[in-house]
């Protein structure tokens, strides 16, 4: 199953603390005198309050959590007197995990690909959440279902970003200078020795001192590789960026928007330049999807009307396809035979193979998510305080359940 992240994964959700944070592990259902209306497929889905897990008719409320990027799994943080007490959610199953305790208040950052391990820091600020305030030393821990394994004191202002396949590794954000930042590498820490260093080069050559990319942009959005390989950010905004080829080789570089891609088995990187218009205007109306197989990504800019269909295995763009401009945030998800697109009110689906063929609805209010069923038959959508589920093939509405304070769609849990 593959989920689309929000930048960089773009999996943490934040909010709520001590009773409501207790309070919110439990299953209730929604206090409403209309029909029970069961959800076909289990959801994950930010509200205000945090995160929620939708199954059936029931709904969890999860304030301080955070999830792994196949929904199968989640660590809820509470605190528990001076400490934080964390936990582990088997999304199939609803069972959670004995609480243990960790020293010092922690916020729960991002979790490994197989679930099993959590970074935490003492801090919100996210992959995702914009620039980090000025601090000379970053404090993380990393823990499991049977507590502490790791505590670093990273010198420098480091956001945490995924564990290596092994997870012997963490790979983050280090945001430079540390005092004052203003832009930002990818790094990788090796949890035995608690140091960072660079990322090897595609080849598997360690980059030269000097040639580690440093970003300026924003960070639109990441999509996990099915096999948990390989995580894939679509960054615009980038003029005159050089990647670590470009500061190698000594060519210029002038790249307003690429596809990273991070291999979490092999601790390489490798930048995907994505052709003009892409990156000219706003990275809210940018939006990427993987094929279900994970052999294509396509990355779409509403603004300009222009969508790049990219081949992972080559790690290039095969193509460029026009189609109709739109406005407001983009969102992309790919089914089994259809590429999904939306942006304010619109609904567009493509035929995944041709990129053609398009067939355009409405739905009732702006869209704030975008996911489809595993069987790519239905397409759930973020509405107002709501989240309805259509059909993939008409956009004929078939259902919809109140989520009062929605903010997005997380993607789907694991099904039972």
């Amino acid at each position: 199953m593959t989920v689309t992240i929000s930048r960089r994964g773009v999996l943490t959700l934040l909010a709520g603390a001590g009773a409501a944070a207790l309070a919110g592990c439990e299953p209730t259902r929604a206090r409403t005198s209309a029909p029970t209306v069961t959800i076909p497929d289990p959801l994950l889905v930010q509200v205000d309050a945090g995160q929620v897990l939708l199954r059936g008719a029931d709904r969890r409320t999860i304030p301080r959590a955070v999830a792994s990027a196949d929904g199968a799994w989640i660590f809820a943080t509470a605190p528990a007197g001076p400490d934080t007490a964390c936990w582990r959610i088997d999304t199939t199953t609803g069972r959670t995990s004995a609480r243990t305790a960790l020293p010092g208040r922690w916020v729960p950052q991002v979790v490994s690909a197989e679930g099993t391990g959590v970074a935490l820091t003492t801090t919100t600020a996210t992959v995702n959440g914009g620039r980090p305030s000025g601090r000379e030393v970053t404090p993380v821990l990393v823990a499991d279902v049977n507590g502490l394994r790791h505590r670093l004191d990273l010198p420098g202002n480091f956001v945490p970003e995924a564990f290596t396949a092994d997870r012997t590794g963490l790979f983050v954000l280090e945001w430079l200078p540390a005092t004052a930042p203003d832009r930002y590498r990818v790094r990788v820490v090796d949890l035995a020795t608690g140091r960072p260093g660079p990322l090897a080069t595609r080849d598997k050559q360690p980059v030269p001192p000097g040639a580690e990319e440093e970003m300026r942009g924003d960070g639109r959005q990441a999509v996990l590789a099915p096999d948990r390989t390989v995580l894939y950010t679509l960054y615009t905004h980038q003029p005159g960026h050089q990647h670590t080829r470009d500061l190698v080789s000594g060519r210029p570089g002038n790249a307003h928007a690429f596809v990273h891609t991070l291999h979490l088995a092999q601790w390489w990187a490798y930048c995907i330049d994505l052709p003009h218009p892409f990156g000219e205007a706003a990275a809210a109306g940018h939006a990427m999807a993987i094929s279900p197989d994970g052999g294509r990504l396509l990355v779409a800019d509403i603004s300009s009307g222009t969508v790049a269909d990219i081949s992972t295995e080559d790690l290039a763009v095969r193509r460029t396809v026009p189609l109709a401009r739109g406005t407001g945030a983009a969102h992309a998800a790919a089914g089994t035979d259809r590429l999904f697109l939306a942006a304010g009110t619109a609904v567009r689906a493509l035929d995944l193979t041709r990129l053609t063929g398009r067939v355009d609805w409405q739905a009732r209010e702006p869209i704030s998510g975008l996911v489809a069923s595993p069987d790519g038959s239905r397409l759930y959508l973020g509405q107002r305080d709501a989240v309805s589920w259509h059909d993939a093939a008409s956009g004929r509405e078939l259902g919809r359940v109140p989520v009062p304070g929605l903010v997005g769609l997380r993607g789907l849990a694991a099904r039972a």
